[in-house]
């Protein structure tokens, strides 16, 4: 009896997804639990394994296609599979329901390869978007230094690849183009070399897009600014980074002394870490903290869960394992849900100063900026100091300008004197 391949439940805040590619034709021979397709929702990307060795027999879903849970994607015939997928016959295609509109004979299709080169299973570590990079251009995985967590090929290492081989000549010649990611509408040039081009948004980005709409009419948004001198921080890190990194096997980053310091104002200022509910306000009395991460999709805010719960080694070691995952498209949708404050560090990319946007329903969201060297009068005297400016962007409905600006201040006091994060006060 054949078995449908069908859309995995979705979670209960997703609708519906969009099907990327497939990663097998009708007629291939397939394994359990490889990957089939992958599938786009809001914020991550889903595998659809096989659920049984066999013969994908049917595909009902093209690529671009909108699923939602339940539905069936393809048909598959179980069986034993050879070893060697290139002796696999190709099933052949169903007949088509209706006759051609012109009422002739239809002309036969050229026939297609059975099969395709594949990576040993297991042998490929990689989320699904770099998986696809790796097919487009045909490369050789065995070729391409992985620098993600545990040898992990990230889509800058496929993209580094490709610009090594594009500097042989010989080897130039013999990559193919990519096929594009998404669907392009070309628009004809209305003066000599002005043209345009149409490419659809991801669902990521219109994602991205709601919510920052949502964010700015429903939320009575402002801003606040101070500055803080790092030269404490600074000064703590390269004194016990050595032996920090050899005791965790994780460097001490800044972000962890920014979530300590986070929870400690939280616990002082309990309206930063509510939210509106209707007529309601909903005080959270735990500390789920987001940390924006930049990725070749868009921006993803993996949460910490019971952040107050950890130490700095396992703030360090779970935004790394956060951020790893999330740039490989690995993270789980649980994982980018829930949280009650959000962090965002827009210093790693240079930024000095910005007015970053609440994560609706959360009611307050830090922006850390880049460190930099700058005068400033200390005890009366001008000296250089690692300065950065900080900004925390409150609902006013629910926060009024004092409490945020002493949530703000508060921040400050303790990262400039780090020893209050071990104490607590």
């Amino acid at each position: 009896m054949n078995i449908e391949v069908k859309v995995p439940q979705l979670p209960e805040s997703v609708a519906d997804a969009t099907l990327i590619a497939w990663h097998r034709k009708a007629g291939e021979a397939v394994r359990r639990d490889e990957n089939l397709v992958d599938l786009e929702t809001d914020k991550v990307v889903l595998e659809v394994p096989a659920p049984a060795d066999g013969i994908l027999v049917d595909i009902r879903k093209a690529d671009g296609a909108t699923v939602t849970s339940g539905e069936v994607l393809a048909v598959l015939q179980p069986g034993a599979v050879a070893g060697d997928r290139a002796q696999t016959k190709p099933v052949a295609a169903p007949a088509p329901k209706s006759a051609p509109a012109s009422g002739g004979e239809a002309k036969p299709r050229a026939a297609e390869p059975a099969t395709r080169p594949a990576t040993p299973e297991g042998s490929l570590k990689a989320g699904p978007a770099v998986r696809n990079l790796i097919e487009e251009h045909a490369l050789d995985p065995a070729s391409i230094r992985g620098t993600g967590r545990e040898g992990r090929i990230t889509k800058t290492d496929v993209i580094d690849h490709l610009a090594e081989m594009r500097n042989e000549p010989a080897a130039a010649a013999s990559v193919p183009s990519p096929r594009p990611a998404v669907a392009e509408t070309p628009v004809p040039a209305t003066r000599a070399g002005r043209a345009e081009r149409r490419v659809a948004m991801t669902r990521l980005r219109q994602r991205v897009a709601e919510r920052l709409v949502e964010a700015q009419a429903t939320a009575a948004m402002l801003t606040t600014f101070n500055e803080v001198d790092m030269s404490a921080v600074v000064d703590l890190r390269k004194r016990y980074q050595e032996q920090f990194q050899a005791r965790y096997t994780i460097k001490l980053g800044f972000m962890s002394f920014f979530v300590r310091a986070a929870i400690e104002a939280l616990r002082e200022f309990p309206q930063l870490n509510a939210s509106i509910d209707g007529k309601e306000v909903v005080y959270h009395e735990y500390f789920d903290i987001g940390v924006a991460v930049a990725t070749d999709r868009g921006l993803l805010v993996p949460v910490l869960r019971d952040a107050q719960d950890m130490s700095f080694a396992e703030i360090e070691k779970r935004i790394h394992d956060l951020g790893q995952r999330a740039q490989s498209g690995e993270i789980s949708m649980e994982e980018l849900t829930g949280g009650t404050f959000t962090i965002t560090n827009g210093g790693v990319f240079g930024s000095l100063m910005s007015t970053p946007i609440l994560n609706p329903p959360q009611s307050g969201i830090l922006g850390m900026h880049k460190i930099q060297e700058r005068p400033v009068v200390v005890d009366g005297a001008i000296a250089i100091r690692p300065m950065m400016y900080l900004a925390l962007t409150y609902d006013h409905r629910l926060i009024d300008g004092r409490e945020a600006v002493q949530f703000l201040v508060h921040i400050k006091e303790q990262l400039e004197d780090p020893a209050r994060l071990a104490l607590q006060i």
